[in-house]
């Protein structure tokens, strides 16, 4: 999900060229409020609490405080960073941060042609209207993960047994993988892409044993298609003037594993504590069902994801954030802080469960904005619907100032998330 289009694209009433945008809602700074000293040091910043947001983020968001440059704590490279709505929202949609380095250079033009080819491809093929066909297939999964969870022992984990598995089978389902080999996927996305918690040669392992999976599952879909994404890709492409190689289908397979496990996992590791940190939030969706659509909305613009994010390349000079940002400057967009900026929502501290409209970025803006969007909110919502539905009960087994981040991935998540009902 990171780096997803806002709700209504990118220029869509409200957004940060209409009128009423970012620019129309000043915070108290822009009112000539007291003068917050812009923060330095290394980043992704630390917060005090695993719920809240670090407060660098609203020292940075201040009228006055340039795009910093700060230090990566996992490399000790200077990047930029950007925090408020309408910088964030100008550096996911600009064709001049692309995400590959290389078009940052001499003869870079940001374009990213080959990315856009196999997005524009997926595109065709993830429709609205192959997601509901899958809903119910995602409403099985969700049933079967409570149905183990139920059967073990509580305290349980909401991460292991739940949030860290489903979207991982939802992608199996998706890409026609066969109930038997989901549990390897899961292993494998989680090898590749959260390799903070997997040995050098463990991840070199799974990348191997992976490819060759997904080159021979390509081979079976060739011989055997059926009604799934993978089947529909690659009826799609070889009817075309040039035919996808293996390679790229293998690419494609593992970008949407990657985004569509990884970050989905995540925010529903971290929205039920979000939930469930305050009583009356759960009991509110046990009441009224209709507010789980705006709910998961707002839970994901209240999200504090602290992972350092998505690199992107600064292929000209331009001028963000009231100063001139060199070209060829790595920059990071800090998603979660643009989604509470006092210029663009209202009471942004505050989890309002009927907020609307809400334009969060937390599916970014512009070219490389989420193609995935859809499943993700039908996975969110159908985990809500879920846990609500069997779990009634549940609650926080520990604190919440007690739940450990885990550090080290594009999106953060929980070690744990000790749970009982």
């Amino acid at each position: 999900m990171a780096e997803a289009e806002v709700a209504g694209e990118t220029k869509a009433e409200g957004g940060p060229e209409a009128e009423g945008g970012p620019e129309a809602e000043r915070g108290p700074e822009a009112e000539g409020g007291p003068k917050v000293r812009c923060p330095l040091g290394d980043f992704p910043f630390v917060a005090e609490h695993p719920l809240e947001p670090p407060e660098e983020w609203a020292a940075l968001r201040a009228e006055g405080c340039p795009v910093p440059e700060l230090t990566l704590r996992s490399s000790g490279e200077p990047v930029r960073v950007l925090t408020r709505y309408a910088d964030v929202h100008t550096m996911l949609s600009d064709p001049r941060f692309p995400r590959d380095r290389s078009e940052a250079g001499p003869d870079g033009t940001g374009t990213g042609e080959r990315h856009q080819r196999w997005r524009r491809l997926v595109a065709q093929t993830l429709t609205a209207k192959r997601v509901a066909a899958l809903r119910p297939r995602i409403v099985a999964i969700a049933h079967d993960l409570v149905d183990t969870m139920e059967a073990g022992p509580q305290p349980a984990d909401l991460w292991a047994g739940f949030a860290y598995p489903f979207p991982a089978r939802v992608v199996g389902a998706l890409l026609g993988v066969p109930e038997q080999d989901w549990g390897r996927f899961s292993y494998w996305s989680g090898a590749l892409f959260g390799q903070d918690r997997y040995g050098e040669q463990e991840t070199r392992t799974a990348r191997h044993d992976l490819a060759t999976y997904l080159g021979e599952h390509l081979a079976r879909k060739r011989r055997e298609p059926g009604d799934d994404l993978l089947s529909k890709l690659i009826e799609i492409t070889d009817a075309a003037d040039r035919p996808l190689p293996e390679a790229v289908f293998v690419q494609i397979m593992q970008g949407l594993m990657h985004a569509g496990h990884e970050t989905t996992s995540s925010v529903i590791g971290k929205l039920v504590p979000v939930l469930l940190d305050d009583r009356s939030r759960w009991q509110r969706l046990l009441d009224d069902r209709s507010l789980i659509r705006p709910a998961v909305e707002e839970l994901l613009r209240f999200d504090v994801n602290r992972g350092p994010g998505m690199p992107r390349y600064l292929t000209e000079d331009m001028e963000l954030g009231g100063e001139v940002i060199p070209k060829g400057s790595t920059t990071l967009s800090v998603v979660a802080s643009a989604n509470r900026d006092e210029r663009m929502f209202s009471d942004p501290d505050a989890l309002d469960l009927t907020r609307s409209p809400n334009r969060h970025l937390a599916f970014g803006a512009g070219a490389h904005s989420c193609i995935g969007q859809a499943l993700a909110r039908t996975e969110l919502q159908v985990a809500l619907e879920i846990l609500l539905e069997r779990l009634p009960g549940l609650d926080l087994a520990v604190p919440s100032a007690e739940l450990a981040r885990r550090e080290g991935v594009l999106t953060d998540s929980f070690e744990q998330v000790p749970v009982v009902w």
